[in-house]
């Protein structure tokens, strides 16, 4: 009976370091989820994607270009039409000149 009563306190020896080696399994689990709960925490938020797009804004920017293109158009037609009306000028002068000096 020595023998078995040998062999049932080595089994609650054994048990024994089994659950602390449990236990420290279990710890080191724990702690390795509380480092990655903290590790999250402080984790800066991540960086935002930058300006969205703006549809007003670029409405804005081709309406304002629109009014420059028009505005650059007219310019050129009035630019034109000036010179037409200088040459028209000049040549009616010319001629009158001319008449003028024959006589």
């Amino acid at each position: 009976m020595s023998d078995a009563l040998s062999k049932a306190e080595a089994a609650a020896r054994e048990a024994a370091v089994d659950t602390a080696a449990v236990q420290i399994a279990l710890a080191a689990v724990e702690l390795a989820k509380a480092a990655a709960v903290q590790q999250q925490a402080t984790a800066p938020p991540p960086a935002p994607a930058g300006s969205q797009f703006n549809t007003g804004k670029w409405i804005a920017i081709g309406l304002a270009g629109s009014v420059c293109a028009i505005s650059l158009a007219l310019s050129a037609i009035a630019v034109a039409v000036g010179a037409v009306a200088v040459t028209c000028c000049l040549l009616v002068l010319r001629s009158m000149w001319r008449d003028i000096r024959k006589g």
